[in-house]
Formats: structure tokens, C-alpha cells, sequence
């Protein structure tokens, strides 16, 4: 639930905040950096550049890639930016960008944003990459590794991202991208035989310095040239930040020496053994040139005149200046929280309607769920009382069953003995009366029997004791 309400209420606010470039950081698992390998000779990236806070980026824009940039958590600058030379346009407006997923790997995020808009969606921002407060009121502007004034119009919005951007004091950051700017356009381009086939890596060394305590200032800055054309060649050029004037020119060996250890920027046809030497002459007698003031003497001539104009200006200009940044810095500030406020009251409101709109969804389920029970227990019922009917028959058809079986296993004869019982019975009783009387009859004449005997017995008796004690009388008597 929360899942689907957070997905929404971010489609809906970057429905109210568009416009946005697109980016993506690449994964370890990927080679180089994926699409953008197409910004490297042979797209194969410059090697050495190992730390685990290395983070690649592949840098788009309207879901084309248009340049590649290594960044470093650790002292949130670039440490270098891969492009190739398109067509200059006119300067657009500044609309700086940041990369979630540099904070948040976890993010579901694939395109840089606004900060303002990521405000409280995305975890640890600003803990890996600079933000833009860090540059407000520093005295540094953001500094464009890849220029946007060596970009057409896509490419160009494309490069405001401040995980393409060092810290720089104006004037450096203006010298730093004119020189660039010349020595491309009147040196580099016209002794590259296939224009595409002109890579340019721009990078920075970082120092100890760090605005803020996050942002390293960079010791220099460097560009690295590799023309990967049938006539090949390579060159290196370094600016010192304490300098911002000098601009060195050497071959891309020296300038790997001045990076980290065992960094390799390019390979084939732009090493060293196999450069054409004439153009890589030429190419470094087009930059002396340049840096000498051949070709832009006029611009040199009124920079000598206007030097120590403009040196008393800045000495005047810099309290002014310094006001500037302080009302620029509250009046972005107040910009933040105010966006902050609206996106805080857009979140609630979205919130609070996307809680009612679940309530009402859930009452609703709810409802149809109850009266889909009840509808489909009336089946159930009405089935489960025709199925105890139809068992309760088959219940009685088995006891008449097992009746009828027991009653059949009955044997026959005890069934003939018990229908002949009665008659038996019945018979006999006058048979049992006849005997029955003649037993009484023959008691009775055994006790007339006996009692005639003894009557009989005492008379012989009494005559026998007569005939002995009486005296006999005349024969008369």
C-alpha cells in the first residue's frame, strides 16, 4: 500500500516539476560504461582509474547517451568527463541537475533530476555528490569539465549536472573553457581528418583543499586529445589552478605520469608508437600559437589594457560581489524551501486523498465481498441439504437392505419349527388334561385301594384277637 502510494504521488509531482536529463550510474557488472563506450577510441575507457569509490556514469539526455564521466564519492568532483566535439550552440540557460542513484544505489531512479524535486525520496543525498549549496556562497561556481560551449542543444543541457562540475573561482572557470573552446575549434578540429573520430577527455586532480569540507578543489585541471583517424595522433594540456593563465601543452604519456599510477588513457592508433608525427607538429604548433596570442592578438592586446581596469574593478566590484552571492544564496534558500513547503503540502494533500480513495476502495471491496459470500452460499446451502437428503434415503434403502438380508439368513427349518409350535402346543393340551386326569383318577383309587386294605387289616386283626381271648358260645350264638 505504501509502495503504490509513494509511486504515485512521485508520478504526480514530476508531473508538476518537468524536465529533467536522464543518466545512469553502471553497474560493476557492466563493461566500461555501456552505451557511452562510444565516447572512447575503440570504445575501450581509459584504465587504472580502480578505487572502489570510482563511480561510473553514463550521461544522457532524452535517452541518448551524449558523454561519460568517472566520479569520485570520495572527493565529489569528476575526475573526468569523455565527449566528442558536436556543434557549438548558443549558451543555455543553467538548470543543474544531480544523479540519485550516486546516494542511493537502491533507488528505482534512472534519470538525473532536480534536487529540489528528490528532496526526501531519496536516502543519503548529497552523501557521495556535491549538492548545490555546496557551492553557494563558496566563492567557487560550478565548473563544467565538459564544456557546454562544445555542445549542441541536447548535448548541452545534457552537461549541467554538477556530477560534471569542479569547483572553480569565475575567472579561472572563464579562462579554463575559452582556452578549451580555442584550442579545439583552431587547433584540434582542423588536423583531425573525420571530425567524429576526435575524442576529448577533460578531467581535474583533486586536492586536499575542500569547499565546505566536501567538495575538493582540483590542484589542475587537464584535457587529453586523441584524433583516431587514419593519421592519428594524441595530445595533453594542463592548467594549474594557481595559474590561470598557464596552459602546458604535452603528449598524453607526460599527463598519465601527473595522474594516478598505472592509468592509461588511450589505446591504438593514439599511442605513443603510433602517432603521425607531422600532425601532432602541426597540432602543437596550433596550440603554441594560441597560447602565444598569434591568432588572437587583438583579443591579448585589449586583455593587456583592460588588465589593471579590471583588477581596481574587482577590488571595488568584490564587496558587491561578495552582497550578491549572500542575496543569491538566501534567495536560493528560500526558493528551496519554499519548493520544499509546496512539495511537503503536495505530499500531504496527495497523501490524505490517496488514504480516502484506499478507505473507499476497501469499503467497497469489502461490501462486494460479503454479498459474494452470501450469493454464493445459497448454492452451497440449497446443494449441501439436497445432498443430506439423497444420503438420509440411501440410508434407509441400506437398512431395508441389511433387514431384508438378515431376515432372509433366518434358517428354515427354525422358521418351520417356530410356525409348527403353536400346533404342537395347542395340540397337546388335551392329551396333557387326559393324563393329567387319569393321574388324579389313579391317586384317588390308590388312596380308596389303600384305605380299604388297612381297614381291611385292622378288622382281620380285631377278629383274629377275638377269636383268641373271646370264649366260644353255643353254636347258636
Amino acid at each position: 500500500e505504501r509502495t503504490m502510494k509513494t509511486s504515485i504521488v512521485f508520478l504526480l509531482c514530476i508531473s508538476v516539476f518537468p524536465g529533467f536529463s536522464q543518466g545512469r550510474v553502471v553497474r560493476e557488472d557492466e563493461t566500461g560504461f555501456a552505451e557511452c563506450n562510444v565516447f572512447f577510441p575503440g570504445q575501450v575507457p581509459p584504465e587504472g582509474f580502480t578505487e572502489p569509490f570510482h563511480v561510473k556514469i553514463c550521461q544522457q539526455y532524452n535517452k541518448e547517451p551524449r558523454f561519460a564521466t568517472l566520479y569520485s564519492t570520495k572527493d565529489k568532483i569528476p575526475l573526468y568527463s569523455a565527449f566528442k566535439f558536436t556543434k557549438p550552440a548558443q549558451s543555455e540557460e543553467e538548470n543543474w541537475l544531480v544523479e540519485p542513484q550516486v546516494d542511493d544505489p537502491e533507488n528505482d531512479l534512472h534519470e538525473m533530476v532536480h534536487e529540489a524535486d528528490i528532496i526526501g525520496t531519496v536516502a543519503n543525498l548529497g552523501a557521495n555528490q556535491a549538492l548545490t549549496s555546496d557551492y553557494v556562497g563558496s566563492g567557487y561556481e560550478r565548473g563544467l569539465l565538459n564544456p557546454s560551449l562544445l555542445n549542441e542543444k541536447d548535448f548541452q543541457m545534457a552537461t549541467y549536472t554538477l556530477t560534471n562540475a569542479v569547483p572553480l573561482s569565475p575567472a579561472l572557470s572563464k579562462n579554463w573553457h575559452r582556452d578549451i573552446r580555442k584550442v579545439v575549434e583552431q587547433a584540434l578540429i582542423p588536423h583531425c581528418a573525420k571530425k567524429d573520430h576526435l575524442y576529448l577527455l577533460a578531467g581535474a586532480i583533486p586536492s586536499s583543499v575542500r569547499v565546505k569540507g566536501k567538495v575538493s578543489v582540483p590542484e589542475s585541471l587537464w584535457l587529453a586529445a586523441c584524433c583516431d583517424a587514419p593519421e592519428g595522433w594524441s595530445l595533453g594540456l594542463v592548467k594549474k589552478i594557481s595559474d590561470e593563465n598557464s596552459l602546458m601543452d604535452l603528449t598524453v604519456g607526460e599527463l598519465e605520469k601527473q595522474l594516478l599510477a598505472g592509468v592509461h588513457l588511450f589505446k591504438g592508433s593514439c599511442g605513443e608508437d603510433k602517432q603521425n608525427q607531422e600532425k601532432k607538429e602541426a597540432v602543437l604548433q596550433a596550440v603554441g600559437q594560441i597560447r602565444s596570442g598569434e591568432q588572437t592578438g587583438t583579443d591579448n592586446h585589449e586583455t593587456k589594457e583592460s588588465g589593471w581596469v579590471r583588477k581596481v574593478a574587482g577590488i571595488i566590484a568584490t564587496p558587491f560581489i561578495k552582497l550578491l552571492e549572500l542575496l543569491i544564496y538566501i534567495f536560493v534558500e528560500l526558493v528551496k524551501f519554499i519548493f520544499s513547503f509546496l512539495w511537503l503540502v503536495v505530499k500531504r494533500v496527495c497523501g490524505t486523498v490517496l488514504d480516502g480513495l484506499y478507505s473507499l476502495w476497501s469499503g467497497l471491496v469489502s461490501y462486494l465481498k460479503a454479498i459474494s459470500m452470501v450469493l454464493i452460499s445459497i448454492p452451497y446451502d440449497v446443494g449441501r441439504v439436497i445432498i443430506n437428503i439423497f444420503l438420509g434415503f440411501l440410508q434407509i434403502v441400506r437398512d431395508v437392505v441389511s433387514l431384508t438380508y438378515r431376515i432372509l439368513s433366518i434358517p428354515v427349518g427354525f422358521v418351520l419349527h417356530l410356525a409348527a409350535f403353536p400346533y404342537h402346543s395347542i395340540c397337546a393340551i388335551p392329551s396333557v388334561l387326559k393324563d393329567m386326569a387319569t393321574g388324579i383318577w389313579g391317586t384317588f383309587s390308590l388312596v380308596i385301594d389303600a384305605t380299604a386294605a388297612v381297614l381291611h387289616g385292622f378288622y382281620y386283626l380285631a377278629s383274629h384277637i377275638v377269636r383268641r381271648f373271646v370264649p366260644k358260645g353255643p353254636s347258636d350264638d
